[in-house]
Parts: C-alpha cells; sequence; structure tokens
C-alpha cells in the first residue's frame, strides 16, 4: 500500500473516533432515578370533642393567655352593634335582600378592654363560617365595629399553640 493512502486511512480513523466521542459528550445521558417510593402524608391526628369541650377548650386558653382581657361568651351580635336601622346586603346577586344585626350568629367569645369589645373568636361546624347567613352577618357587623373576626372551625385540630399564635396575630 501507498504511504498517502495508509495515512489517509490513519487520519479518517482518527477523524471518526474524534466525531465519535464528540458525540457521545454533545449527547445528555440519562442518569438512573432512584425507584420513587410513594409514601403518604400522615394525617393530622384527629381530636373528637364535643361542642361543649371545644368551648371549655377555647375558654381556658382565652381565660390563660389573654389574661387582660374580659372575656364575654355568647354575646348577641345587637349587643355589640345594637339594634341599628342600617342594614347589610351580603350578596350582589340578590341586592333586594338585607340583612339586620340581630339576624346574626352570636359571637362565641369577645374580648374587652377596659370596656371596649377589641376581637371575636367564633366557633363553628364545618365551613359553616364562609356561608351561613347567620354567621355572614355577625362577621359584616365585627368588620364594621372595626374588630377582628377570628373564626376557627372545630373539625380541625385547633392544637394550643396555633389557637394562641393566631389570636395574638390578629390582636397586634
Amino acid at each position: 500500500m501507498d504511504l498517502g493512502k495508509i495515512l489517509l486511512k490513519k487520519i479518517v480513523d482518527v477523524a471518526k473516533d474524534y466525531i465519535d466521542n464528540s458525540m457521545k459528550d454533545a449527547t445528555p445521558t440519562q442518569q438512573e432515578r432512584p425507584a420513587q417510593r410513594y409514601e403518604p402524608e400522615p394525617e393530622p391526628e384527629e381530636i373528637y370533642r364535643t361542642d361543649a369541650e371545644w368551648h371549655a377548650f377555647f375558654k381556658e386558653i382565652l381565660q390563660s393567655e389573654f389574661s387582660s382581657y374580659t372575656i364575654r361568651e355568647n354575646v348577641k351580635v345587637t349587643d355589640l352593634a345594637g339594634f341599628v336601622s342600617d342594614e347589610f346586603q351580603l350578596y350582589k346577586t340578590r341586592p333586594t335582600q338585607a340583612y339586620k344585626a340581630e339576624w346574626g350568629q352570636p359571637y362565641t367569645f369577645v374580648l374587652e378592654s377596659a370596656g371596649t369589645p377589641k376581637a371575636v373568636v367564633m366557633l363553628g361546624k364545618g365551613h359553616s363560617h364562609d356561608s351561613n347567613v347567620k354567621y355572614l352577618v355577625a362577621r359584616m357587623y365585627a368588620k364594621k365595629s372595626g374588630m377582628p373576626y377570628i373564626n376557627f372551625y372545630t373539625q380541625m385540630p385547633n392544637e394550643r399553640g396555633y389557637v394562641i399564635g393566631r389570636i395574638r396575630k390578629f390582636l397586634n
């Protein structure tokens, strides 16, 4: 064989090897993923309490952690708002329906300082705070009075630290 042909064949082989190696580097290599195991989220520990037990639980927290406030229980909306002549129209889709303060759900707890109401704490089952007209009326009159309306769902865990932190957040 001719020396030129041998050199040409060597150059072609080197070029092919270079191109093959370049292509390997250019092609992304997929790393093997470790097998993913499905582990369900741990369910929060459910606490079953009666309405009276929930009421006592919150009352104890309010008395021990917020002792600078006077605590009133089951306060009618009219006790705070009075029998006012104005009426709230809660739904834009039904502007002819008006709701009065006396139709509101009584506030579970009212925190007062120096005889002045400072905040409302409401307990409710399900999502009653979002859909029940009585709760909506109570919320609107609390807002109108400039008081925080702090609602808690009794089907949730409502751990002591959570309740205290949430009430403090609203009071500050």
